[in-house]
């Protein structure tokens, strides 16, 4: 038997008085993205420090007392701790910042952004790849705009796993415990001391969770932890060991705790925002919660209640594959929320399922995530504009019978938070060269401009510099691996003369799905081999990146660079890391002069990585997909193929992999050896300056944030503050009118009437009549409107132009009639035009409701 504590405590590093405020620098994350205070802390023990995995809670309670002696007495150390100090407290008090400016003062959080993944440093490792590196950005930028916002996480015992390659090169997974105690992390307790929790319930008990604070800046992010002795049960406790860990059941429990935990978690700490976003769809469970808390208030119906909470909801969708969006079988749902659903909402087993399908009647349909944050929210969007269109299509089902271009669904394209990702001796050069609104205005275009006036030799040996930084840590790391499978000692001498410092490096990590078909690369060894092993002209390639622990397809990829890899030509010239996390990604980044995309189009939301390549100069190669479809320009970048589609997906390769072996051929690796008469390649580097003035100018999380506030934040926050006015009575009013709307929906037919015109000269108007039957409903109650465009092969009016009809009156048969007059075309060739009618209330944040829009 294994003794348990009586009682608890934490141990803390017992610091001289002149450096306690290094306390408080380790206890707000802020220092993952300011180089200042992570040279303090590196300054204490710059090996310490790596063998802490960056984290300055480790360091401080590892540290010899010895040392933190002899740093309390050096002028030198105490200096740099007061001036890191004096900015933390600028940085952090600071007025004058973006949403100041732009906005009024607020008491409170404004929105709460809802995770199940947060990639904010990588001593916290509860982040899989992209979506969790977003969040963090996202909160990092949220923090540096001064708008009020906080997290809603899940805190994982285990995080998301560590990844090890075997000898024949297949993904082994293990999981570290996540040690609390030694994380930048603060259990919330109340005014007696005591720990905050909240409840959930689960079949036949509650489950309860314990919130931590993770101070990311001016942000919180509170996570939510299950494992701790509240919870009799092991799988209860187990509940937030593992991220995307387990099956459908795990998930759903998971999901329900971030969703309706989270929600509870801000309640119990007495937090209201006003606004709620989603960022995917595992939190979506909170639009129910917020739901019956509203109900409750008001003592109102489910329908009233989501009127006023689907307001101030926000959903981002990250997907654009249909298996990749969350869904639970009925039985599941049965199990965890329908008892939840009927004495919470008041809502039938039909009525609720109804909220996650796209067929209510279907017993055998799955609860969709997506479905149901659709359906609870007001505002809607992709991660980039060709995802916009995809995610319109995708879900056009939802609003049946509205031409895919209306579906209201957005997009906002991602960013990157780019202080996080640039290197110290970028950020440096960046402050001699642009100043310092590079940090706190990013958007601003005339800052990036500057990146001109940077000496092509300085920009040059800094980039050389930080590609001899990426092969020595490549090399490093592949002998410790090589060690630890056992490998021959030659095979372990070899390591160190792996890659060439001062040859064409490309970068490729990410998350190792087969849509992002890492090995397209690979697919003609014998031309691969050709352009890799050119002596003057040598090409490396460094691939990174985890397969989910159940994706055997992504898993085998893996395996297939690996075994390359050992093949005597590639042998010094592929190489691939084992456990991808955010510090490898930094070091590639800024290492790499190639970063290459590879995706199945349109099979990625955005993707972010190249992204960061591009802040610190590297150019991308990719596919038009994703961020790149929109970022494209051919004297900053190249593109694989001109973003066709194909039926045949091996068709695709063979054509997709030709295509990148012809660009790096003739255009890439030339250009990248093309030198000048001092040895400078100037037409790289012009690139280079220009990929950093553009994208970091455009792609940026400063640039995100802020419009995810002006398009979805404010205003859901004052579509929310105006249903809410005179104890809710525009919410009542305009959820009795939604359901007149649906009674009596039905009963509409419209008619086109008048004479058939067969051809018009361009630019003479003409009028177009239509016979409206509106049943019990008024004229006010509906939009009525001519839609009239040009009429493509499929015989579908495209390119519409909306017009206004107005109505004449009531006639003598019950029917209205409506006109638009005074109608042109600019156009020739083959128009068409047709009427239809929307529902119409001035309080309705879209006029696109699902199933209501009829056509003549």
């Amino acid at each position: 038997m294994m003794p348990s504590p009586a009682r608890t405590f934490t141990a803390i590093p017992r610091l001289p008085a002149p450096l306690e405020r290094l306390r408080n620098l380790a206890f707000n994350v802020r220092w993952a993205w300011d180089e200042d205070t992570l040279d303090l802390f590196r300054r204490l023990c710059g090996e310490l420090w790596s063998t802490s995995g960056h984290n300055p809670v480790v360091l401080l309670g590892s540290i010899a007392q010895s040392t933190l002696e002899k740093a309390a007495e050096d002028e030198g150390f105490l200096a740099h701790l007061a001036r890191v100090s004096a900015d933390f407290d600028v940085y952090m008090a600071r007025e004058v910042t973006w949403f100041r400016q732009h906005h009024q003062a607020t008491e409170g959080p404004v929105v709460a952004y809802f995770s199940a993944e947060f990639g904010i440093t990588e001593c916290l490792p509860i982040s899989a790849g992209g979506l969790g590196a977003l969040a963090g950005d996202h909160l990092k930028s949220a923090s540096d705009l001064g708008i009020p916002a906080v997290g809603v996480g899940l805190l994982y015992q285990k995080g998301y796993f560590r990844q090890h390659l075997n000898e024949n090169g297949w993904q082994q997974e293990t999981y570290v415990e996540n040690d609390f105690a030694n994380l930048p992390l603060v259990i919330e307790r109340d005014a007696a001391g005591d720990e905050v929790t909240v409840s959930v319930g689960f079949p036949g008990r509650s489950v309860h969770a314990r919130i931590w604070r993770l101070q990311v800046g001016r942000v919180p992010l509170f996570l939510l932890d299950t494992n701790f002795a509240a919870n009799e049960r092991d799988e209860d406790r187990n509940l937030t060991d593992f991220l995307y860990g387990g099956g459908n059941e795990l998930r759903i429990r998971q999901e329900i705790m971030l969703g309706i935990g989270g929600y509870r978690a801000l309640k119990a700490l007495g937090l209201s925002p006003k606004v709620y976003h989603i960022n995917e769809g595992h939190s979506a469970f909170l639009a129910l919660e917020r739901t019956r808390r509203l109900m409750k208030k008001w003592d109102s119906s489910f329908e009233e209640a989501r009127v006023a909470a689907s307001a101030s909801i926000v959903f981002t969708t990250h997907t654009p594959v249909e298996a990749g969006h969350d869904r639970f079988p009925p039985e599941l749902m049965d199990r965890y929320l329908v008892a939840y659903a009927k004495e919470e909402l008041g809502l039938s087993r039909r009525e609720f399922l109804a909220l996650g399908r796209e067929h209510p009647d279907n017993e055998h349909e799955f609860f969709g995530m997506t479905k149901l944050a659709m359906r609870m929210s007001a505002f809607r969007n992709g991660v980039s504009r060709l995802h916009g269109v995809v995610s319109r299509e995708m879900w056009q089902r939802l609003w049946p019978n509205l031409p895919k271009d209306e579906i209201p669904i957005g997009h906002i394209t991602n960013g990157v938070h780019i202080s996080s990702w640039l290197s110290s001796e970028m950020k440096q050069m960046f402050d001699r060269y642009l100043g310092p609104r590079w940090r706190d205005e990013p958007g601003d275009a005339t800052v990036w401009n500057r990146v001109e006036k940077i000496p092509d030799v300085r920009l040059w040996q800094m980039h050389e510099r930080r590609r001899e930084r990426l092969v020595a840590m490549v090399r490093r790391r592949l002998a410790e691996q090589l060690r630890r499978i056992g490998a021959p000692q030659a095979d372990i001498a070899v390591a160190s003369e792996v890659l060439d410092p001062h040859a064409l490096t490309i970068g490729f990590a990410r998350r190792f799905a087969t849509y992002k078909r890492a090995t397209l690369l690979l697919k003609d060894s014998n031309r691969l081999a050709r352009i890799l092993c050119e002596k003057e002209r040598p090409v490396q390639i460094v691939f990174a990146g985890k397969a989910h622990p159940r994706d055997h397809p992504g898993k085998m990829l893996i395996q297939e660079i690996f075994r390359l890899s050992r093949e005597g030509p590639f042998r010094r010239r592929i190489v691939f890391l084992e456990d991808y996390d955010m510090s490898i990604t930094r070091l590639m980044v800024q290492g790499a002069d190639v970063w290459l995309n590879t995706p199945r189009r349109p099979r990625e939301a955005s993707g972010t990585s190249g992204m960061k390549a591009a802040a610190n100069g590297g150019l991308n190669v990719s596919i038009l997909d994703g961020w790149w479809a929109e970022a494209y320009s051919p004297s900053l970048g190249w593109a694989i193929g001109t973003g066709e589609t194909y039926d045949d997906e091996a068709y695709q390769d063979e054509v997709e992999a030709t295509n990148l072996y012809d660009l790096l051929a003739r255009d890439v690796v030339p250009l990248f050896y093309k030198r000048a008469a001092d040895g400078l390649p100037r037409e790289w580097i012009r690139r280079m300056k220009g990929s950093i003035a553009t994208y970091s100018a455009l792609f940026n999380t400063h640039r995100m944030v802020s419009e995810y506030h002006d398009k979805a934040y404010h205003a859901a926050e004052e579509r929310y503050n105006h249903l809410m006015a005179g104890e809710s009575a525009r919410a009542r009013a305009l959820a009795k009118w939604i359901a007149k709307m649906e009674r009596e929906w039905d009963g509409i037919h419209v008619e086109v009437i008048g004479p058939r015109i067969n051809e018009m000269p361009m630019g003479e108007p003409f009028s177009v009549q239509a016979r409206v039957f509106l049943g019990g409903l008024t004229p006010p109650d509906v939009d009525v409107q001519l839609y009239h465009g040009r009429v493509n092969a499929a015989d579908v009016i495209v390119e519409a132009t909306k017009v206004p009809m107005h109505t004449s009156g009531l006639g003598a048969d019950g029917r209205y009639v409506f006109e638009a007059e005074g109608v042109r075309v600019s156009q020739s060739g083959l128009r068409g035009y047709t009427v239809r009618v929307l529902p119409h209330h001035e309080d309705l944040p879209s006029p696109y409701l699902p199933g209501l829009v009829v056509w003549a």
